[in-house]
């Protein structure tokens, strides 16, 4: 017996090398055949144990059983790892990139007017800017010109983060106008949309948190007339060609003069309503240039303000704010 089983352990060894080197599940396939398989090997050894004595084949079986179950669990280890490898592109995937099939669904009407804006005021040279949600007093308020007992500033107007001084989700994004001017160099022409919060949801018309966009136009000889020409062109562009705009004298602490915007169209008087309150604007006040560095002097410019809720409840008939936040699909599948 001891003779029989001495080759054993070198089958065994030699197996088990063959069995872990296997490079693919092809040559895994080929190794098995030859080891354990129907005609392997091992196969050949077990029908040795008939020239063996009853008393030797008993523990020359266990051996051998021993050993194949060994090779057969390095068989299957082995084949998991070569499936997990298949499995692995060999060039990376970019799982950004968009699928080959597009998901049934629409643009939340907010998104459709504020592309219908942005794409108004790209026509006439506008950048688009954006800017923080949090911010600070400085950036909101004080490069503003905005005084410290203004009631805007007050915590009944505006939200303040617990445990953090001087910080706050912004009331405008005027804020943007600050950070922009501090960096770029005249002549600025930009617009920047986003989210704004204020302590405000008086009726079905207000909202704590709602969305704005501000145009700025900074350059030589800037005057209201430049203003007004802008003002009307865009709201014609998402309004309609019947706009009418009038400016009425109004106070902003940023802006000197400064002006409410009125509109008229088809759409108002269908309200019942000869005008209507749309936004708000003026030319930069010296001191925020002063502020950014800029010589008022040399440089003027204007801002201008609206809501784009305002603007889409108008489009669209809405009477109350808070359907744009709900997310029912009644409502969002009508745009």
């Amino acid at each position: 017996m001891a003779g029989f089983l001495d080759e054993l352990e070198p089958l065994t060894n030699a197996a088990r090398a063959e069995l872990q080197a296997a490079a693919d599940l092809a040559v895994l396939e080929q190794a098995k055949g030859k080891w354990i398989g129907p005609h392997g090997r091992f196969t050949s050894f077990m029908k040795q144990l008939g020239g063996l004595s009853r008393e030797e084949r008993p523990a020359a079986g266990k051996q051998i059983n021993a050993a194949k179950a060994a090779l057969e669990a390095i068989l299957l280890s082995r084949r998991e790892e070569l499936e997990l490898k298949m499995a692995i592109p060999s060039v990376p995937s970019d799982f950004t990139l968009p699928g080959r099939r597009r998901i049934p669904g629409k643009l939340h009407p907010l998104t459709q007017v504020t592309d219908d804006i942005v794409r108004a005021f790209r026509k006439i040279g506008f950048a688009v800017a954006d800017g923080p949600e949090i911010e600070d007093e400085y950036h909101c308020f004080d490069a503003l010109n905005t005084p410290a007992d203004h009631p805007a500033r007050d915590a009944q107007d505006t939200f303040y983060l617990q445990g953090v001084e001087k910080r706050l989700l912004r009331t405008h994004t005027s804020s943007v106008q600050i950070r922009v001017l501090e960096k770029q160099a005249p002549p600025v022409r930009i617009i920047v949309p986003g989210r704004v919060y204020r302590r405000d949801n008086a009726d079905a018309t207000h909202n704590p948190t709602f969305h704005q966009i501000e145009g700025l136009y900074v350059d030589k000889n800037v005057t209201v007339g430049d203003l007004k020409g802008t003002v009307e062109f865009v709201f014609r562009e998402l309004m309609g060609t019947d706009v009418k705009i009038r400016f009425r004298p109004h106070y902003f602490s940023y802006t000197e003069p400064s002006f409410e915007i009125d509109f008229t169209n088809a759409l108002v008087k269908k309200m019942g309503k000869e005008w209507l309150e749309i936004a708000g604007c003026g030319m930069v006040h010296p001191k925020v240039f002063e502020n950014v560095g800029y010589d008022s002097s040399q440089w003027t410019g204007w801002a201008f303000g609206f809501g784009i809720e305002r603007i889409a409840m108008l489009r669209y008939g809405i009477q109350d704010i808070r359907l744009f936040y709900e997310n029912d699909v009644r409502f969002l599948g009508q745009f």
